[in-house]
């Protein structure tokens, strides 16, 4: 990697750096001198025949390997750096620089401060990330348009196929060819915009076709602009030259995907609002009726007495632990709302600690910034202060936050933050973060809420559903095209760190129609996190309220899930790890296939499972591409077995998930699927081996207790599962942990054996499992 900063010399006051998202420091390596002159210097990167060249008039920077060009800085001369000023030593007009909404006017004291670099990228035409947009998995040209916008809003009823700015931001991109991935991380927590442009934008396929029978010598190339409006230029250039080796790259920096436990992986039922006790205790004998399991049920701000977080409506929800007890008795648990925006009301103990602590964020007048929210007139706690964070954290112990219990856990929301009254429905630039413009801030604001929790979870060993958590693709609408953005949505997520992603299933606007909430608990069941919400105003949509035939298939949708959450853990547990992401484009494991460079309607669960949701009204068929030339993957359903590198053309029902298993895998399911996940803890595993060509296969297979943080103490099982030469054998990954499982493999699935007669040979039995072995073959 290499960062490069630039700033001021001698700014009049300090310009906004990060702070704390850097998990530590970045160590460096000195850099030798290769050569120098009047307008440059020529220095090595460390790494074998990789060096930057450093002109100076005019500035550009050049990161090589050998004669390739990786990525030049300024090469189109678009560097700008806005230094801060003073109306007074400018000499101009009062109000020159000033902005206005409805009758607040934000002076700009420190004048313009915006700065921006352009990048060039030769050799690339695909670039993807910088979520949160509901557009394409590749990012499209913006010459024509305008740019993708990075600055955290609550957006009522966004728009599709549109850069517009959407609830998160995350100002990281890759690049990709079949020779590389590179990434660029863009260190800026202030409003951002990214324009993109190419050489090949707008040719056809028969155009770059003609051009290479021509000859045509022009190299495609991708250029790249970053724009913020204060702050510096802080950058970090990842080179690969790997997709893996991007994603090690990003996650030395920021970190990995927090580890949820087994219960978060599991499904979530939930809507705006539950309306009381009664209603949470018929909707969980539903699932008991119908015979569908879940593991979390939600509870948005109407549970609250007067929109007051961290309280319970006193006639709606009068015995708050007598509902969550009735939960725990089935091994459920429950997710409560908590907003940071508070009520302003003397007689709110929040309130009033946040006040007299002098914990809200200021106006530019210095008095307490309030704004219009869900409880009314409302203010907003600075989380940008350590200490603040900490008294927050301590707001969920049990001993604080009355009414709750072990299987309570936390929804945050909101957080952008969300000013209904504001200017686009967020705070005003210049509103106060100590020394700080919330301008300067604005997208770091749902980090640092985030932040806070996570001290809480550290002492209440809970799990938070926020972005180090879960996150879904914020206020979607149940229509078809909402379904199909999905996949894109959470696979640029992914590819920036945040594994832990889905859309609310059926839509949270408007009503689905059942083929659409049946095919979006489909494909929900198969995206990372796996949650059904609604708006208010919406009938209700229970999975059981659309007739005996839907029901069926929702429920054959939901248990697919549960069946598979020992794989699902898995991926958990790697990208923990690791930092790649859980669901990823087919391209992160086929880099030198161009066929899976702008694919976004199917994707990868880790390497071994492919997924192809159907995602248009009445379709009777899709056409799957299974890529891997000399590979096969295996019907999930059916064990058929197809060849890789080919378009398959799929007949669908409405009970049909098109999903496929990679020859050469082996995963791991339970298939006693009961009421909650937890329920099925020491139930036996099934082993599904699928054969490569060469008659081989290897998988992981994870345990640890599913709820604590006690696998960082080396309390869990790792194990390789490998079968080669008809022996299926298993390798410890974690000698130095210790675990023990009451579970057991009861039964071995091989696919692709050639004529029904193979059989697998369990090489070692280990002291602390028990081995009951049913052998299937299936040919």
């Amino acid at each position: 990697m290499t960062r490069v900063k630039i700033n001021e010399l001698k700014p009049l006051k300090p310009r906004y750096e990060v702070p704390d998202v850097l998990i530590r420091e970045p160590p460096t390596e000195p850099l030798s001198l290769l050569s120098q002159d009047e307008n440059g210097v020529v220095l090595s990167l460390g790494a074998e025949s990789q060096r930057v060249i450093v002109s100076a008039r005019p500035f550009r920077l050049d990161i090589m390997e050998g004669r390739d060009v990786l990525m030049s800085l300024n090469s189109r001369g678009l560097l700008a750096f806005e230094h801060l000023r003073m109306q007074e030593e400018e000499k101009v007009e009062d109000g020159m620089w000033e902005e206005t909404f409805k009758s607040h006017s934000d002076s700009k004291p420190n004048g313009p401060s915006a700065v921006s670099l352009d990048f060039s990228l030769p050799g690339v035409e695909h670039v993807y990330g910088i979520p949160e947009h509901a557009d394409t998995l590749r990012l499209k040209t913006t010459d024509n348009g305008d740019p993708y916008r990075l600055y955290n809003l609550d957006v009522f009823q966004y728009e599709l196929y549109n850069p517009m700015a959407l609830y998160g931001a995350v100002p990281v991109m890759l690049a990709h060819n079949a020779q590389r991935t590179t990434g660029i991380f863009w260190l800026n927590a202030a409003e951002t915009w990214v324009d993109i442009s190419s050489n090949t934008a707008g040719k056809t396929v028969f155009g770059k076709m003609l051009d290479y029978v021509q000859g045509s010598s022009e190299t495609p190339q991708t250029d790249v602009r970053w724009i913020s409006e204060s702050g510096i230029i802080d950058v970090f250039i990842m080179l690969g030259p790997t997709p893996n080796d991007v994603f090690s790259q990003y996650a030395s920096l920021t970190g990995t995907q927090s580890f949820p436990p087994l219960a978060a992986v599991g499904y979530h039922q939930c809507r705006w609002n539950y309306n009381d006790q009664e209603d949470v205790t018929s909707v969980d004998a539903g699932f008991d009726e119908h015979d569908i399991p879940y593991d979390y049920i939600w509870l948005d701000i109407e549970h609250t007495d007067g929109k007051r977080y961290f309280t319970w409506d006193p006639h709606k929800f009068a015995t708050p632990k007598e509902m969550l007890q009735g939960l725990m008795d089935k091994k459920r648990k429950m997710v409560a709302i908590v907003d940071p925006h508070i009520k302003v009301d003397s007689n709110y103990k929040i309130h009033n600690e946040i006040r007299s602590r002098g914990f809200y964020i200021k106006n530019k007048d210095g008095g307490d910034y309030e704004g219009w929210c869900w409880p009314g007139s409302a203010g907003y706690p600075d989380f940008t202060r350590a200490d603040m964070r900490e008294w927050w954290a301590s707001m969920f112990a049990y001993d604080q936050y009355e009414g709750s219990m072990e299987n309570l856990y936390t929804w945050n929301d909101m957080n952008e933050p969300s000013v209904f009254n504001g200017p686009e429905v967020t705070m005003h630039k210049d509103a106060v973060h100590g020394a700080w413009e919330h301008r300067d801030v604005h997208n770091l604001y749902g980090f640092y809420v985030v932040s806070a929790h996570n001290s809480a979870v550290l002492s209440r060993n809970m799990f938070v559903f926020v972005s180090v958590g879960a996150v879904w693709t914020g206020d979607n609408a149940a229509e078809w095209e909402h379904l199909k953005i999905s996949i894109p949505m959470c696979l640029s997520l992914g590819l920036v760190g945040i594994s832990f992603c889905g859309a609310d299933v059926g839509g949270f606007f408007k009503s689905p129609s059942t083929e659409l909430l049946v095919r979006w608990y489909q494909t929900g069941a198969y995206q990372p996190f796996f949650r059904a919400h609604a708006h208010l105003d919406t009938p209700r949509r229970e999975p059981w309220l659309f007739g005996p035939e839907n029901t069926a298939l929702i429920r054959e949708a939901v248990r697919q899930r549960y069946a598979l959450l020992p794989y699902w853990y898995q991926q958990f547990y790697h990208a923990h790890r690791t930092g790649q992401p859980i669901m990823r484009p087919l391209w992160v494991e086929y880099p030198q296939d161009p066929a899976t460079f702008a694919l976004d309607d199917e994707f990868l669960i880790g390497r071994d499972l492919l997924v192809h949701p159907v995602t248009e009204e009445g379709a009777r068929g899709v056409t799957a591409y299974l890529p891997g030339k000399g590979e096969v993957w295996f019907d999930v359903q059916t064990f058929q077995k197809h060849n890789g590198a080919q378009n398959l053309y799929i007949p669908v029902t409405m009970s049909s998930i098109p999903v496929f298993q990679r020859g050469g895998s082996i995963i791991p399911k339970k298939i006693r699927v009961r009421r909650a996940s937890s329920c099925m803890m020491h139930d036996p595993y099934t082993l599904y081996v699928a054969l490569n060509p060469q008659r081989t296969a290897e998988g992981k297979l994870y345990i640890d207790d599913g709820h604590t943080f006690n696998y960082e103490k080396k309390e869990f099982i790792h194990r390789r599962l490998s079968f080669t030469n008809n022996i299926l054998s298993s390798v410890n990954l974690a000698p130095d942990a210790q675990f023990t499982t009451q579970s057991w493999i009861e039964r071995i699935v091989i696919l692709g054996a050639s004529n029904g007669h193979d059989t697998a040979v369990l090489l070692r039995v280990y002291s602390h499992w028990l081995i009951h072995l049913k052998l299937w073959t299936v040919c």
